[in-house]
């Protein structure tokens, strides 16, 4: 009898522990203030006062007591690794394992413990340089921070984190009925070609047209379109071939569209540049150089480019260089790195790689956009690199 008293009276003692906040919270909260982790949205360890999921209560590797790194540690309870199969681009944050630059690991009053207060406050702490805050007419989405209504957070099939196809996307929101009356006359199928015109976040125009209009665009599409809307190349030349008559001609060029290579990378109705490129130049660059970027996004050391952009180094129309280089592969480097080849390893035509016989240029040993070895080497620079060459020290 006494024995069963004493596993009832010990079973009653564990369900009442089990009812109870966790000893390892009362224990936390006597140095962490406990209002700090009370807000709309907890993150449900927090909730169930179960601290030791996430931290150590001792000693740990990781700073803040963590028990393993902060993405390991995410993503042993939050699996976002169907998002990233198949993904185009991966969110720099998620491809560096920076959970914590989004989301905050105990509470928020965001759903999906967002660190901002308010939806869309946590992009623009990114984002800022490249976004206006406030545009006369604002999209809708964007004006009450909905980012998340067209971008993907992690990872997307499609450019710019977008969750579909411009098409389907808009027209998510926009019939396709609406869309064809509002676009009476337009001479060329508009299905996808929203962002030719249209700011998806705002303009100063009401129907968000874009800032910089294509001056034959603004005046009639006439001007460019006959019979069935295509236009070639050889259209866009009729008014800018003194501009880039030279690169027409070079042995490399960005030529390589039968129809038109010229709105691969400009749009000839409207843009918010003035050389009416359709973004960024990084982001028009991308689409057709998607392992370059990759292997920048992904090195450890990538080319430093605060303020730079592609055409610092490359002729974006054509070049009788490699790669669309402005220069040889030495001077387009030394006019940024004023003392190679003075202070440091020869390069010229006076230096020959012994595994090419060719000329030794900066490329012989670095890789220009990134790579996982300081300096951008391409390999280590404390033996692997000069042995390629130097076998005999």
């Amino acid at each position: 009898m006494r024995r069963f008293t004493g596993f009832l009276v010990a079973f009653v003692c564990v369900l009442l522990l089990a009812a109870a906040p966790s000893g390892a919270a009362v224990v936390c909260y006597k140095c962490h203030d406990r209002a700090n982790f009370s807000a709309a949205v907890v993150h449900r360890p927090v909730a169930r006062g179960d601290c030791t999921v996430c931290h150590s209560p001792h000693v740990a590797r990781n700073s803040g007591l963590l028990q393993q790194e902060v993405s390991s540690l995410c993503l042993g309870c939050h699996d976002i690794g169907k998002e990233q199969e198949g993904a185009v681009v991966v969110h720099k944050p998620v491809r560096a394992g920076n959970c914590l630059a989004c989301h905050d690991p105990h509470v928020s009053r965001v759903r999906g413990l967002i660190r901002e207060d308010r939806p869309g406050q946590a992009c623009f702490r990114c984002h800022e340089a490249e976004l206006a805050k406030k545009y006369k007419y604002p999209h809708p989405p964007y004006a009450k921070g909905k980012c998340v209504a067209c971008h993907a957070p992690h990872a997307s099939g499609q450019f710019l984190l977008l969750r579909a196809g411009t098409a389907a996307l808009c027209r998510k929101c926009h019939s396709g009925g609406a869309i064809k009356a509002a676009h009476a006359g337009f001479p060329v199928k508009v299905e996808g070609a929203c962002l030719s015109c249209h700011n998806p976040h705002g303009s100063d125009s009401k129907k968000l047209i874009k800032a910089v209009l294509h001056p034959p665009y603004e005046e009639s599409c006439d001007n460019c379109h006959e019979g069935d809307g295509a236009v070639t190349t050889d259209k866009c030349l009729e008014c800018h071939q003194e501009d880039i008559e030279n690169d027409l001609y070079a042995s490399h060029n960005h030529l390589v569209d039968p129809v038109n290579s010229c709105v691969r990378c400009h749009s000839p109705h409207a843009s918010d540049r003035d050389d009416l490129l359709r973004g960024r130049e990084e982001r028009v660059c991308r689409p057709c150089h998607l392992d370059t970027f990759a292997r920048k996004d992904g090195a450890l050391h990538p080319h430093p480019r605060d303020k730079a952009t592609c055409k610092d180094c490359h002729a974006v129309h054509g070049s009788n260089q490699i790669a669309l280089l402005k220069k040889d592969g030495v001077s387009v480097c030394t006019s940024c790195h004023e003392t190679q080849g003075k202070f440091t390893h020869p390069v010229g035509d006076k230096v020959h790689d012994p595994r090419t016989g060719q000329p030794v240029t900066c490329v012989s040993c670095h890789y220009p956009h990134g790579t996982d070895f300081e300096f951008n080497l391409k390999l280590s620079g404390a033996k692997d690199l000069c042995v390629q060459c130097h076998r005999s020290y």
